[in-house]
């Protein structure tokens, strides 16, 4: 008999949700629709220094217009392997624009790609795109996990 996959979930502490996050750059945000259904986005991210989920959008996505008018979101990290460890976490989101938003993207940035090679250039390119920044405060997760089958059955 083949043995099966057991599925797992590991509580974790802010401090480790944060470096299990910090390299996964790839989620899904769930924000909530106005007439209260859930709208889910898939879209790039990083963690900035507050341990704070950062997205870069635009201010007309609906991404940003549901977290204008609710913001409560939440974000779901998985692996690059599908098959890998996931988390999602749920907070608060708050929507960035321009001007206040050039010195938050370039942090975005940095979380994610390390430094630009003309910073001049991406803060001049933020602008001319009318770029947003979307900024989820962590208040809960849950534990990560992976897949598989029920300790019971495996």
């Amino acid at each position: 008999m083949v043995s099966r996959k057991i599925a797992t979930n590991t509580t974790v502490s802010r401090d480790e949700l944060l470096d299990f996050i910090r390299p996964r750059h790839n989620a899904v945000l769930l924000t909530t629709r106005a007439n209260g259904t859930p709208q889910a986005s898939p879209v790039t991210c990083g963690v900035d220094q507050a341990g704070r989920v950062v997205i870069a959008t635009y201010p007309s996505r609906a991404k940003t217009r549901n977290a204008r008018r609710n913001p409560r979101a939440s974000v779901l990290f998985l692996s690059d392997d599908f098959g890998g460890p996931w988390v999602q976490v749920d907070g608060t989101a708050e929507v960035i624009d321009l001007p206040a938003a050039v010195e938050p993207l370039v942090e975005y940035y940095r979380s994610i790609a390390g430094e630009h090679p003309d910073w001049a250039e991406y803060r001049a390119a933020m602008v001319a795109q009318g770029k947003s920044l979307l900024r989820v405060t962590p208040e809960r997760w849950g534990p990560v996990a992976t897949g598989g089958f029920p300790p019971e059955l495996a």
